[in-house]
């Protein structure tokens, strides 16, 4: 379950960029996604079909289910870009997606802050210098806290420690 939303935080946690990647991506996926693949799916094989020539792809299957194979692809690319929006417009008008989840099941330490660069380090030594950004503030319950010192209290989840949230009930300022 961690890593499920280890992943989901990603785009909640980079709202603002996810955005802006998701709503362009989209626009060629989709295009990608719809396009037509067989016989007379091009201009030229249209033309080709009404003057009554020969197909010129007759007899290639193969690039047949590869546009097919190729259309789908795209067709699951753009649901997850789909997902990625809705995530990242979640994370920043800051509703809770992932927050909660990191905050009940996240193994608490202390972190110094420096502007939006939170920095803490796990048990086995590992240090993190992870972004808490202005547009989607890894904090949780309270969003809109202020600190006034640099030493917060952060929870992480123990397998993906880049999944975090600034606890703003212990490090109220």
């Amino acid at each position: 379950m961690d890593t499920l939303f280890w992943l989901l935080n990603f785009p909640v946690s980079h709202g603002y960029a996810m955005v802006f990647i998701a709503g362009f991506s989209l626009m060629g996926l989709g295009a990608l996604a719809v396009r037509p693949v067989g016989r007379g799916s091009t201009r030229l094989g249209r033309v080709r079909e009404s003057e009554g020539l020969p197909d010129a792809s007759a007899g290639a299957t193969g690039r047949v289910i590869l546009g097919h194979v190729q259309r789908a692809l795209f067709r699951v690319l753009a649901i997850v870009m789909l997902a990625g929006l809705v995530l990242g417009i979640l994370g920043l008008t800051r509703v809770p997606v992932t927050n909660a989840y990191i905050h009940a099941n996240g193994v608490p330490t202390t972190a110094t802050l420096d502007g939006e660069w939170v920095t803490f380090s796990t048990p086995s030594g590992e240090t993190y210098t992870l972004e808490s950004n202005f547009f989607t503030p890894a904090q949780y319950p309270d969003p809109d806290a202020f600190f006034s010192g640099d030493q917060v209290v952060v929870r992480y989840l123990a397998g993906h420690p880049q999944a975090f949230v600034i606890d703003s009930e212990q490090s109220a300022g």
